[in-house]
């Protein structure tokens, strides 16, 4: 075993270079987590550039499955609830707790209280690889990127204030192997090129992009704007249903002949939006983070409502704004879907196998408006990753968070998404 170890820290040292820290490309980088094969792989794109043995939860304790990304990272930490156990190298994944670090003991077999143990010296090196941002999918049977087309994946567009196509440039085609399949792409003539001042594109922080189904939460900010409008003083416009909110809510349904509650019911949702002479909200949401932080959101229109999405992820590579070029890998997750959040949600049919076409096949059900599209070409940068998933995971998405899509949303109290000593600090 210490064998392979060694050869899995050599693949990185031959791939990046020993003094390598991967300075500004860290938070491009794939780090899937296999439960079933106790196995790490990190990708950059669709090669494996480092892989190693690590041991995940035991029963009772099991490390969440899902998709999540680096938080924070500490070379050096003590649990505070485990006798002060160390835990070097320590990368947090979950602000309840989870984190892949350095273990002395790694066996072939989950022994873990929640987090990713991983050996000493591979530990060291991953922490050197990363940044805050990177990609973390925990799986049961192992997935790997693949290249992900579909006519919804954005392309990138030059800012406003960045480098403009002239007119009278001569343009010639993009080579072969750069299209993707239904767009046409065309690059500035090299020679004529050179004869024009263009001021390069400051490279782009990545975005962090979820398309989920839109339900009574996504919508309570236009239900709070509404009754404000029409003077049941829902309070601020915040999305957050509280007391006030309720209270105009309710006041709403008894004014309209409907049953008493403080529910934004969908019957409750279409007589505010009648008496507005508004179209009822999409079915589907779009939201962007960029440095765990919310900077747009916008509505999307999910074809086929009962059929469930499933959970997809997708990484946009050699993003390029000066010809509209980028490459997508992806793969699908199996995810479980609560029965009570498929009845909220009217979804009636499962969602198709994971496969090698299931990604595109998700992706070509969502419809966004020009504007959405052209939003997220502004903002598009390398390693930007776009999770399309049936329900959100709001118990762990939050402040200080990309997108978090737990896939088996099964609740474990002895897990309370494993070792909460990581709150110390």
């Amino acid at each position: 075993m210490l064998k392979g170890h060694i050869l899995s820290i050599a693949v990185f040292i031959a791939a990046f270079g020993a003094e390598h820290a991967m300075a500004g490309d860290g938070q491009v980088l794939q780090i899937l987590v296999s439960r079933d094969l106790q196995s790490l792989k990190v990708y950059d794109g669709d090669k494996v550039v480092a892989t190693s043995k690590v041991s995940t939860g035991k029963p009772g304790h099991e490390t969440p499955t899902g998709i999540f990304s680096v938080l924070e990272k500490q070379k050096f930490h003590r649990s505070n609830k485990y006798s002060d156990a160390p835990m070097p190298w320590m990368q947090r994944i979950t602000w309840s707790g989870v984190a892949l670090h350095e273990s002395n003991s790694v066996p072939n077999h989950p022994a873990s209280h929640g987090c990713v143990r991983l050996p000493g010296a591979f530990a060291q090196e991953l922490f050197k690889m990363t940044e805050r941002g990177a990609h973390v999918v925990i799986t049961d049977a192992p997935v790997e990127p693949g290249r992900i087309r579909s006519s919804t994946l954005p392309r990138p567009f030059a800012s406003p204030m960045g480098p403009t196509v002239m007119t009278d440039v001569a343009m010639v085609p993009a080579p072969a192997q750069s299209a993707v399949a239904g767009t046409e792409l065309a690059m500035n003539d090299a020679t004529a090129q050179s004869k024009a001042s263009l001021r390069p594109e400051k490279p782009r922080e990545p975005i962090y992009v979820l398309i989920t189904r839109a339900d009574h939460r996504s919508v309570m900010p236009d239900v709070q704007e509404l009754l404000n409008q029409f003077g049941y003083d829902a309070g601020p416009v915040d999305g957050a249903a509280g007391t006030q909110t309720n209270a105009a809510i309710a006041k709403f349904r008894k004014d309209n002949g409907l049953p008493d509650g403080t529910m934004a019911d969908d019957a409750m949702v279409a007589a505010l939006f009648a008496k507005a002479g508004r179209p009822l909200p999409q079915n589907g949401i779009m939201v962007i983070r960029r440095n765990f932080a919310e900077i747009y959101r916008a509505p999307v229109t999910l074809d086929n409502e009962a059929k469930a999405l499933g959970t997809h992820f997708i990484e946009a590579r050699n993003v390029d704004t000066r010809t509209g070029f980028a490459e997508w890998y992806g793969f699908s997750l199996s995810n479980r879907i609560p029965d009570a959040a498929k009845k909220r949600l009217g979804i009636t049919e499962d969602a198709d196998p994971a496969t090698a076409e299931s990604v595109s096949t998700a992706l070509d059900r969502v419809h966004m408006s020009e504007d959405a599209k052209q939003k997220l070409g502004e903002l598009l940068g390398e390693g930007s990753a776009i999770t399309l998933t049936d329900v959100e995971s709001l118990s762990e998405t939050g402040l200080g968070t990309n997108f978090i899509t737990l896939t088996d949303p099964i609740d474990k109290p002895a897990n309370k998404l494993a070792d909460k000593a990581l709150h110390k600090g």
